[in-house]
């Protein structure tokens, strides 16, 4: 009997064959912003997110985030200054920090115009907002969540990132929280020491929580995060973590989507299972028999270049690139884009790949 997406995805992590090539790439952001955007192909135009997942024989991997905050001193309110700027404001005891996001012309991503800490002082007024946060599990959506993908996948969703990847990406800027590490040391280890025990709660909530697989979305860019910050830094806190995380029976993968060649040696630092969105060349820095050897038997999610999907390469080199993806890791993969299909992207080449998947089972 052929196994469901979702019986697939589990034996993948549990080591097992899974019976068949499991293709999960990510269409959300494709769909949104082509719906949005009135530029769906005609075949599309009437469908569900899901009818699309369906059509390119193509498995579900991120479901509706259940994690939930709630706040008791700290008062957060917004305001748009732009048309596409959004002000954000942490109202606290200690002093305001205020945050600006720039969203893009669909309103569908964005980035930061302004983080909410501009100098290290601001750390502690950050430090207060953590200690303020309660998480808590909302269980109505994720059933709810369960009911609409159904056997798609297994459920997955994102969290917070570590300390310092949080400074880096959410909270300062890596430019500045570089100066700051250099310049403050004891302020942000400080800051570092107070967020990672505040994380406490929310890891407790994860291990309580019935999701089997977890995801450390970091995205991790040896650019960013070379191997002194990687080893020094991060490989302390994601230790633990995934120790906790896999003694309450949970798997869990790392967001790994930016440049990599100083990191191949340091990626098994830790217990993870696997490495999500790890771009070969011609869109990242390392080779798909580079990232075969870095990983040996840890589960790969993606590897196919995104760029791959856009009409600039042939359609034989994709799914050459597929064949020798599935050829090098299988059954220790699940397939998929690295990391997401661009909205100009040829959803032709997603079915594409589904129906190259299909005949290998």
């Amino acid at each position: 009997m052929q196994r469901s997406f979702l019986e697939m995805n589990l034996a993948i992590f549990r080591g097992e064959d899974p019976g068949g090539v499991l293709w999960q790439p990510r269409l959300e952001f494709w769909y949104a912003v082509n719906k949005k955007r009135g530029t769906l192909p005609p075949e599309y135009r009437e469908a569900s997110l899901l009818d699309l997942y369906d059509d390119c024989h193509a498995s579900v991997r991120y479901f509706t985030n259940p994690l939930r905050i709630r706040r008791h001193r700290v008062r957060v309110r917004e305001e748009w200054v732009a048309s596409n700027r959004l002000a954000r404001y942490y109202e606290t005891p200690l002093g305001t920090l205020r945050e600006v996001v720039h969203y893009d012309e669909w309103g569908l991503s964005g980035y930061h115009d302004e983080y909410k800490v501009k100098e290290a002082q601001d750390l502690r007024i950050l430090e207060y907002i953590l200690q303020d946060e309660e998480w808590y599990w909302d269980d109505e959506a994720y059933q709810a969540d369960l009911e609409r993908v159904g056997e798609r996948g297994a459920p997955q969703f994102y969290f917070r990132r570590s300390p310092l990847q949080g400074l880096f990406i959410e909270h300062v800027g890596f430019e500045r929280t570089i100066y700051m590490l250099h310049d403050r040391p004891e302020e942000v280890r400080h800051y570092i020491q107070v967020a990672s025990k505040e994380d406490d709660r929310l890891y407790d909530l994860l291990c309580r929580c019935p999701a089997p697989i977890l995801n450390l979305g970091e995205n991790i860019d040896a650019h960013m995060d070379p191997p002194p910050i990687w080893n020094n830094w991060l490989v302390p806190y994601y230790r633990e973590r995934v120790q906790q995380l896999h003694q309450a029976g949970k798997y869990v993968h790392i967001h790994v989507d930016g440049a990599m060649r100083p990191l191949l040696p340091h990626l098994r630092a830790c217990p993870w299972d696997g490495i999500e969105a790890a771009t070969p060349q011609p869109q990242g820095d390392v080779t798909i028999e580079e990232i075969k050897e870095a990983l040996g038997d840890l589960v790969l999610l993606d590897g196919i270049p995104a760029v791959y999907f856009l009409p600039t390469y042939p359609e034989e080199v994709l799914r050459q690139c597929a064949e020798r993806l599935v050829e090098l890791f299988y059954p220790r993969l699940v397939l998929g884009i690295s990391d997401e299909i661009p909205p100009d992207g040829k959803i032709e080449r997603v079915k594409m790949v589904g129906e190259l998947v299909q005949s290998l089972r």
